[in-house]
């Protein structure tokens, strides 16, 4: 099951950017515009970790971040702040009120995982987990190593990031225009073609030619990650 995140922001444009990069990263988003609903979606359904921004319409980052830790059911939920807010008197008042982490904007994406990663391995160990084993292959994405059956394989960073993906959703079928939007990126252009040469690479090394093939091609659709082989 992937980790629920609740993104509490009410500039859309940064919430719509939040929720894009974090689905493509593989966890399940949630939006919330104000500190009000927020707190009303946490009621219905608690998140595995919140981001709340501090400057929120009608209930602040602060007291959400101060009422879900005086909620008994939320009291122990993972909490990030992101915040314009970076004097150190504000940092402290963050941590202080319970958050567990406060990251300043602007921050970049890869910082923002990490935190992420290192929050739910602080609080959660169970949700961030780096390592993905699917049958006989292995991906440790701290390390940034494939092994398979105990042997190592060397990838590119592309052929590691399709891996990865491919991996996260086993079964899945996906069209070469949603493998390029996920791996690439969708304000990067790449040829739909292009996704067929990684995807050979991928297999060859994976494969050494001997193994059962784990990439299955899908006629006119596309490409799924099958470990048995079909």
């Amino acid at each position: 099951m992937k980790p629920r995140i609740l993104v509490v922001e009410d500039e859309d444009a940064l919430a719509t950017l939040l929720q894009y990069n974090l689905e493509k990263e593989g966890y399940q988003v949630t939006l919330a515009g104000d500190g009000e609903e927020a707190l009303m979606l946490t009621g219905e359904a608690i998140p595995d970790l919140v981001l709340v921004d501090w400057m929120l319409p009608k209930v602040s980052g602060i007291e959400v971040c101060r009422r879900l830790r005086g909620r008994h059911e939320t009291s122990n939920l993972p909490i990030i702040m992101l915040t314009a807010r970076g004097e150190e008197t504000d940092r402290i008042r963050g941590l202080d009120t319970g958050a567990d982490d406060y990251i300043v904007k602007p921050f970049s994406m890869t910082e923002l995982f990490a935190r992420i990663r290192a929050v739910l391995r602080r609080i959660r160990p169970g949700l961030a987990e780096d390592l993905n084993t699917v049958g006989d292959i292995e991906i440790d994405r701290v390390a940034h190593r494939v092994s398979r059956a105990g042997r190592d394989i060397r990838l590119g960073p592309t052929e590691f990031r399709l891996l990865d993906y491919l991996m996260q959703h086993p079964g899945r079928v996906f069209s070469r225009e949603q493998l390029l939007d996920a791996v690439w990126g969708s304000d990067v252009y790449v040829e739909a073609r292009t996704v067929d040469v990684h995807v050979g690479r991928l297999r060859k090394a994976l494969n050494n030619g001997h193994e059962t093939d784990p990439i299955r091609t899908v006629r006119s659709a596309g490409y799924s990650f099958d470990v048995s082989g079909r």
